[in-house]
């Protein structure tokens, strides 16, 4: 549970435009007084020893090259927000609110923020050290000299950021971003060896189920409302081994739960009390939002929502949907080639424990086509692409009732074609349709 507590932590700080920024702030203050303190023990001569320059102006020309960079560094940190704020509207504009996300887990746009804060912060408290007046003036040489290379750092950065937020929102850049967390999250979420689900091939012993478990099994109510962002599997597994339970879970992570809602159904309904509904309801971590943590969905949702806005009449861009098309038929491939966990898990004496509720080929699939068909409908250049990727994805697909969704909407898509008034433009679809037909008939050649 500890793990899962920490990954929403990350992901909380993640999110924070604040915690990196805040960071280097500190970073920033210690090093001031750090270098402060080297000047006060005399070490610039030594400084000089060693073939290091450091500042040789007087203590006037100190005030206004610190109060200078200072005056400015605030400045441009201010412009710097400002860019951010607009690059983050017109991505939400264009490509929808849900890859603000990806914005704000951007540790770059962060880290030029912080850059420019620590800079001020530094320059502020070597500034009001320098004394010029009075029997001791003092100028620390060292401090200054940081000053003026942490400004030169400055500009690096600015010009990194001029680059970085005009390329953050090209359509391109999105989009690959979400495509690399989503073949992430394959790779994470159906990895061989991940829990104790078995394979396909053990789905026999489900028959262990008790007959009559719904009427028999006991409800564990949600006490809060939220996204589920994930589910801590091996805590629930320790729980039903320990008390000899079965555990049938209603919801997987990304769904909606609001407050009273069935979270599981436990048998024997006996051994349900108060402590152990809390234990549970602990193992289901919920937030306001969804996350691409243990939610495969969430990021093919993404891109389909920018594919649809990017057909839609208001964009009209059909080569960013058909980029996008491209990006789900990757996912679907590398899907395709995988042993979906099955939702039954056993202990290690073969003791069924979790029922739980799993994704499917067939449901991702869906998620990825049916919204693009329906709006793409009426877009020859979308509808040809759709069928183009489902023949790529049909010879990735080498389990027989992977085919079924594949070929299902294949024929939605074709027939939604027969509204078209240019008949070229329907004998090109129906080409590619054949060619579906001939890879999903070829699975069953080989």
């Amino acid at each position: 549970m500890k793990n899962y507590n920490r990954i929403k932590l990350r992901e909380i700080l993640r999110s924070s435009y604040w915690f990196v920024p805040t960071l280097m702030t500190g970073g920033a203050i210690t090093l001031a007084f750090f270098m402060l303190t080297l000047d006060l023990t005399g070490k610039s001569g030594l400084m000089e020893k060693l073939g290091l320059k450091t500042y040789t102006g007087g203590g006037d020309s100190a005030l206004t090259l610190l109060s200078t960079i200072a005056s400015s560094m605030i400045t441009v940190a201010g412009t710097v927000f400002s860019v951010t704020l607009v690059a983050l509207t017109l991505a939400s504009q264009q490509f929808g609110p849900r890859v603000l996300r990806n914005f704000m887990q951007d540790i770059r746009f962060q880290f030029v923020l912080g850059t420019f804060i620590g800079t001020f912060i530094y320059c502020l408290l070597v500034l009001r050290s320098v004394h010029v007046d009075g029997e001791q003036p003092f100028v620390p040489k060292i401090s200054i000299t940081v000053a003026i290379l942490l400004a030169i750092a400055s500009i690096i950065v600015l010009i990194y950021f001029i680059h970085h937020a005009s390329t953050s929102i090209h359509a391109w850049h999105i989009i690959r971003e979400i495509s690399e967390e989503l073949e992430s999250n394959i790779d994470d979420l159906f990895s061989e060896n991940r829990g104790n689900r078995h394979p396909e091939h053990k789905r026999q012993l489900v028959e262990k189920i008790p007959t009559g478990f719904d009427q028999q099994a006991y409800p564990i109510l949600a006490t809060g409302s939220g996204y589920i962002r994930a589910i801590d599997y091996d805590h629930l597994m320790n729980i039903a081994k320990s008390k000899d339970l079965l555990l049938y879970f209603k919801h997987r992570p990304g769904k909606f739960i609001i407050r009273g809602s069935e979270l599981v159904r436990i048998l024997p309904p006996e051994r349900v009390n108060r402590k152990l509904t809390k234990q549970i309801n602990h193992a289901f971590i919920l937030g306001r939002e969804r996350t691409a943590f243990q939610d495969v969905e969430f990021s093919i949702k993404q891109l389909v929502e920018i594919a649809i806005r990017a057909i839609s009449p208001a964009v009209n861009d059909p080569f960013t949907a058909i980029r996008c098309i491209d990006q789900l038929s990757a996912a679907l491939c590398r899907l395709a080639a995988r042993d979906f966990p099955s939702p039954y898990c056993y202990d290690d004496n073969n003791n069924l424990r979790l029922v739980t509720n799993q994704v499917t080929f067939a449901g991702l699939v869906d998620d990825a086509f049916h919204q693009i068909r329906q709006y793409g409908r009426q877009d020859v250049a979308v509808t040809i692409r759709l069928l183009e990727v489902i023949a790529t994805i049909a010879e990735c697909t080498h389990n027989k009732k992977n085919r079924a969704p594949l070929l299902r909407h294949a024929n939605m898509i074709r027939r939604g074609s027969h509204n078209l008034l240019e008949e070229l433009d329907r004998e090109d679809i129906e080409a590619r349709y054949d060619t579906v037909i001939r890879a999903l008939s070829s699975l069953d050649i080989n």
